[in-house]
């Protein structure tokens, strides 16, 4: 597990390399701000339409083998990028066109990945393993955005393209040594975790019937009702409350008059708040759908208060704990969303998640910058916070209501008389 963070912490430096000097290079060969955004919808756009299709794979090939070969893959396509920056061959299509192969890889890559780090840990370690995850992103985040910005002053933009081949490359090379705690990966289908080494358990209850399909995991999910719920939960707050990067840029520069010096503190606080929020999740355990939402309500309040901000002191005294808040809450909800389903269903599960955040990513945006210029940044705020404190309640009230209803009365068998 030390050697997959590290492996991960490296690759993590390298995409975000990439991603931000891509950017940057687009800017270069286009001058268009468009063109930038449309890149970067190249890329998404295979995880929402062919996310399904990966996860499936995922769940039909040997799994160190699968996430060895696509970290190669997007090494191969990485270095590519640099020898046409190189020999000055990169023109905007081709651009484009690497970017929608990267996109297309990432759809079987993520969930390999993301489930062999769960198989390293046993199974009541998995949310400290995704918080250790979670907190591997948020470092090399802030260590790959720096580092693109001295490897373009220094080296040029083709360097960032070469320094994150070598990380999948590394990735690659660190898999096949890696120790999986369980020393059967691929079950049968309807196999349950635990059944080559002991009886199964009587289930609470029954699983839903699958089968090998992209669609078949589609239907699975919808069938799941806990699944359902953090998908709501989660794409609102994607949608409304976590778009931070936009809403509180709009704030600080406009109603609270700071500058974009004033707007870099405030990203260094939520990058901060998420690195001690991926602390304090490790100690979770067994999270719900209902940490999930109350956590997001927390955060929504705390997001509806930050509306109100009277000057930038105060907004940042708030953004640290929103931003602590929403780390365990993606925490917790990523544990749920990789240990609810059986261990043959997994990889089509977190294909279906794919599907469905990359579409409430693109989506989001657009629609909260439509909302702001309705209401204006602090509006936008505090209507978000709202319609997920509203929503979170109205699942809670309605989960009470359920679970209040009485069950069927059985009826007295017939006895002779």
């Amino acid at each position: 597990m030390r050697w997959w963070s590290f492996a991960n912490l490296v690759s993590n430096a390298g995409t975000w390399m990439q991603l931000t000097v891509q950017n940057l290079l687009v800017l270069q060969l286009t001058g268009s701000a468009a063109a930038t955004g449309l890149s970067l919808s190249v890329q998404a756009g295979p995880g929402l339409l062919m996310g399904l299709v990966g996860g499936a794979a995922v769940d039909r090939w040997p799994r160190k083998v699968t996430a060895a070969v696509s970290q190669a893959v997007l090494g191969v396509i990485a270095f590519t990028t640099a020898a046409l920056i190189a020999f000055d061959q990169l023109n905007y299509g081709i651009l484009l066109a690497l970017a929608g192969v990267t996109g297309l890889i990432a759809t079987v890559d993520g969930p390999a990945c993301a489930l062999l780090g769960n198989d390293l840990v046993p199974t009541e370690d998995v949310p400290s393993a995704i918080a250790v995850g979670s907190l591997v992103h948020s470092v090399g985040r802030l260590g790959g955005t720096a580092l693109a910005g001295l490897s373009v002053g220094v080296l040029g933009t083709g360097a960032a393209y070469a320094a994150n081949g070598l990380s999948f490359l590394f990735v690659a090379a660190v898999i096949p040594f890696l120790r999986p705690v369980s020393t059967a990966l691929r079950r049968p289908a309807g196999e349950p975790d635990g059944a080559a080494a002991a009886p199964a358990a009587p289930a609470a209850e029954p699983e839903p019937e699958a089968g090998t399909g992209a669609r078949d995991g589609l239907a699975f999910f919808l069938r799941r009702p806990r699944l359902v719920a953090l998908a709501a939960v989660t794409g609102l707050s994607a949608i409304f409350g976590r778009n931070y990067q936009l809403t509180l840029a709009v704030l600080v520069t406009g109603p609270l008059g700071a500058g974009a010096a004033a707007f870099g503190t405030v990203s260094t606080v939520l990058a901060v708040g998420g690195i001690l929020g991926a602390v304090l999740a490790a100690r979770l355990r067994k999270p719900t759908v209902a940490l999930v939402g109350a956590l997001a309500a927390a955060g929504a309040l705390l997001q509806i208060v930050a509306g109100f901000s009277p000057s930038l002191v105060v907004l940042l005294v708030l953004v640290l704990p929103m931003s602590v808040v929403e780390s365990i809450s993606d925490t917790a909800g990523t544990t749920v969303l990789q240990t609810d389903p059986p261990a043959h269903m997994r990889g089509r599960v977190l294909g279906v998640w794919r599907s469905a955040s990359t579409g409430w990513g693109l989506v989001g945006p657009p629609l909260l910058g439509f909302l702001m210029e309705l209401v204006g940044a602090r509006g936008a705020l505090v209507a978000g916070g709202l319609i997920i404190t509203g929503a979170v309640a109205a699942g809670a009230l309605l989960q009470s209501r359920r679970r209040a209803m009485p069950g069927p009365v059985p009826v007295p068998c017939a006895t002779a008389a």
